[in-house]
């Protein structure tokens, strides 16, 4: 019996070291990374840059609490809002935190509790996150959640409208949805939504957890569409490997979260800062941001070529292969050969390869995900 709590389904590989997109395990193999630690490493394992970032803060400060003034959360606050309409950030350890946080600051704000989430949407596993998120496998065994979450199926424009009604304080949503299939946002929904929360005073949240810092080929996922969200929340891509999160919010949300509203002991925490300071000076960059839709370009083409009968869905380095069976076999399948995926849904293959992946690695995953689809689909 394990000393570990069996929360997690674990492959039988030990890796313990990365470079780039290379991961090798404790017996030397090597396996490119298409999970990035779940759009994760935004710059890759062991990026030289985030290494020195920790050996230098790390030889000054590490922890200091939110007691204290902190210069470098200014510092990294302007960098997430510049060329923005977003005013004020708190800073946090992951995304279900963030999320937590925004909850939290939208029904202060409006005095309303009813907050509309979708179907097949993923917010966390913390209690208000968890009640957020739109899958029953989240939720089932917990007994009663909280009830002022009203979730109606994604891109439906007739049930999202029917949902709508005085209580409604917020419209919580995630542009693509990751974990739940890569299912994107319609330009028609995108719209309905905008216009329902500027008729109506709702304030929109939208979960950029998985999107945000470039994993979409835009800082943000939502500069894509017409939405323009009251509060945004960050994590996974912008500590590149640093538990970090973040929470955006607008100007007229400043004066809702006084001392002493909301809290965290490590958030924006010096180490974090310093990692998340050194992601964005690289990924913001609009050559950086050019390479990342070039790539997914170049990706989704190949795959298209490759993968005639599959439906490849999403956008930047965000995308999915559409299964018709369970894909975990295929994921076995591809680990076996040296290709490390993740899931989204039972019946997509999700690629999530760093940001500074290179084409001839993007050649590699195509060529053995092409021997593992074609092989099953001819059998």
């Amino acid at each position: 019996m394990s000393s570990l709590f069996q929360n997690y389904a674990r492959r039988p590989v030990h890796l313990v070291k990365g470079k780039g997109t290379i991961v090798t395990d404790q017996a030397g193999k090597e396996y490119l990374d298409f999970t990035s630690g779940i759009a994760v490493l935004s710059l890759g394992h062991a990026h030289p840059a985030i290494v020195q970032a920790i050996q230098q803060q790390s030889e000054k400060l590490w922890h200091t609490s939110n007691l204290f003034e902190s210069p470098e959360q200014v510092q990294l606050a302007t960098s997430l809002i510049e060329h923005t309409h977003f005013a004020h950030v708190f800073f946090c350890n992951s995304g279900a935190e963030a999320n937590e946080a925004a909850i939290k600051l939208a029904r202060k704000h409006t005095g309303k509790h009813t907050i509309i989430t979708f179907e097949n949407s993923f917010h966390g596993r913390t209690f208000g996150a968890m009640s957020a998120t739109g899958q029953d496998k989240v939720r089932l065994g917990f007994g009663p959640l909280l009830e002022t979450f009203r979730t109606v199926p994604f891109n439906d424009i007739e049930q999202l409208e029917a949902s709508v009604d005085d209580s409604v304080g917020a419209i919580m949503l995630e542009i693509i949805q990751g974990e739940g299939g890569v299912n994107q946002i319609t330009p028609e929904f995108a719209q309905v939504v905008a216009d329902i929360c500027a008729s109506k005073g709702i304030l929109l949240i939208v979960d950029e957890v998985q999107t945000g810092i470039g994993r979409t080929g835009t800082r943000f996922a939502y500069e894509q569409t017409v939405l323009k969200p009251d509060i945004i929340t960050l994590a996974k891509g912008l500590g590149g490997g640093f538990p970090i999160g973040a929470m955006l919010g607008t100007t007229e949300l400043y004066d809702t979260f006084g001392p002493g509203t909301h809290g965290t002991t490590f958030g924006g925490n010096p180490l974090a800062v310093a990692v998340a300071q050194t992601v964005l000076n690289h990924v913001f960059e609009e050559e950086f941001l050019e390479a990342v839709n070039e790539k997914s370009n170049y990706f989704q083409e190949k795959l298209k070529v490759a993968l005639p009968g599959h439906t490849i869905v999403g956008t930047g380095l965000l995308l999915g292969i559409v299964c018709d069976v369970d894909v975990q076999s295929y994921i076995q399948k591809a680990e076996q050969a040296g290709l490390l995926l993740v899931g989204a849904g039972p019946n997509v293959i999700r690629l999530l390869p760093p940001l500074t992946v290179a084409t001839e690695e993007i050649d590699q995953a195509v060529e053995i995900l092409s021997s593992i689809l074609t092989f099953v689909s001819q059998t």
